[in-house]
């Protein structure tokens, strides 16, 4: 992709660097690279990294894989937002194997993304796939948008929760599940800033 290469000399330029200098010769390539990379969930397939991993099972207490790290790229400004994913499910017939969860977490994470809608796409896709009992995903985040820029805010963080099923329908199970994860945070019930917005205050 020579073309990513050249678009990235010309931003350089723009910037009022000179991509010919030693330290810059070769970052348009390792641009793209991290570029590729950091996006390679958008050619991912779902299919092929579950790899067959769901198993039949008696089991229908609740499944919890919780401290993923993830890192993803802010749609708005292409800055690194990063940090904790929780999951839980309860089982109907059948379980995800437990190493295919963080996976999940990086084909979402590792596109242009949003906070909100990641943790929606994670619960979603673990619904679709398995038809669990209830599914639950919450996620922490800083975002260097609102700290390096912006507002500026170094300490603070987003919170993000879908809860699909039982753990929308049971106060009990919910709060079970928030429990066992153990927020560092209260997990917002009143409505604070929203993660995506937040960047945005300052364009």
């Amino acid at each position: 992709m020579a073309w990513m290469q050249e678009l990235i000399t010309r931003l350089l330029t723009e910037l009022g660097e000179d991509p010919d200098r030693d330290g810059l010769r070769k970052t348009p390539a390792r641009v793209e690279r991290a570029l590729t990379f950091l996006t390679s969930g958008y050619r991912a397939n779902i299919d092929d990294v579950l790899n067959d991993a769901l198993f039949s099972v008696d089991y229908n207490e609740m499944v919890i894989v919780k401290d993923i790290d993830f890192y993803s790229l802010c749609e708005h400004h292409l800055l690194p937002f990063f940090g904790k994913c929780h999951i839980a499910y309860i089982p109907s017939e059948r379980v995800i194997g437990l190493s295919k969860i963080p996976r999940l977490v990086d084909v979402f994470s590792r596109r242009l993304q949003i906070q909100e809608r990641l943790t929606n796409q994670i619960a979603g896709v673990i619904r679709d796939k398995i038809a669990p009992i209830g599914v639950a995903v919450v996620m922490e985040a800083t975002h260097l948008c609102m700290s390096m820029r912006g507002v500026e805010k170094q300490n603070s963080f987003a919170v993000t929760s879908a809860m699909l099923g039982a753990f929308r329908d049971s106060a009990r199970t919910r709060m079970e599940f928030l429990e066992l994860i153990k927020l560092r945070s209260v997990l917002p019930g009143s409505r604070g800033t929203p993660a995506s917005t937040a960047c945005l205050d300052e364009d």
